[in-house]
């Protein structure tokens, strides 16, 4: 019975110096970069397109795609002439923040926020040059995870667009709290330079 307690630390030391030995490391085959055992993705090939050169007279953006925002500075040179609009069809108001504007390729939108206030009264006016319809929407966002409400939104034709104007009235929150919302400006037919001022009272 000696013997076999004996005989037993051997077999396992060596079990554990054949299991502990060094192997060889394994050639890489060249057409497989991969090391045995792991998944790599294949190489794929890849071929060069040229572009073929087509003439259109207006670019129609993707649905949904967003206008290049122009600086707060080259936004405010718009200021004289949505001030203007915003004496015309939002007589006493005052505005609300400052103008701001994009570079549209039809079809685009371009979102400004705002804090929708409780009891108050919001207009508010667009201009583009090269647009040749351009909509406003204001719209609040209830939450994160819902989708936008659309609170309101212009009635106008052209160029110029005017929301909760003289004409309609200003929109009012109903509620009495306010909220996150913001105002949606989109070139809906051509392609330019666009700028919306929000008024308030």
């Amino acid at each position: 019975m000696m013997r076999v307690f004996h005989v037993l630390p051997l077999c396992l030391a060596a079990l554990g110096a054949l299991a502990c030995s060094s192997t060889p490391e394994p050639t890489t085959d060249p057409s497989n970069p991969c090391p045995p055992g792991q998944w790599c993705a294949a190489a794929v090939p890849t071929t060069t397109a040229t572009a073929v050169p087509t003439a259109t007279a207006t670019t129609t953006a993707p649905a949904g795609t967003a206008a290049t925002p122009v600086p707060p500075v080259a936004a405010v040179a718009a200021t004289p002439i949505l001030q203007g609009m915003g004496t015309t069809e939002a007589p006493g108001m005052k505005a609300d923040g400052g103008p701001f504007a994009g570079q549209f390729q039809e079809g685009q939108s371009l979102e400004q926020q705002i804090n929708i206030s409780p009891g108050k009264c919001y207009t508010v006016v667009g201009i583009g040059i090269g647009v040749q319809e351009l909509d406003i929407q204001l719209v609040s966002q209830p939450a994160p995870a819902l989708p936008p409400v659309v609170l309101a939104q212009d009635s106008t034709t052209g160029a110029a667009a005017t929301l909760g104007g003289k004409a309609s009235g200003c929109w009012k929150n109903p509620l009495p709290i306010g909220g996150p919302g913001k105002v949606i400006l989109k070139a809906t037919k051509g392609a330019g330079i666009a700028a919306a001022q929000v008024f308030s009272k």
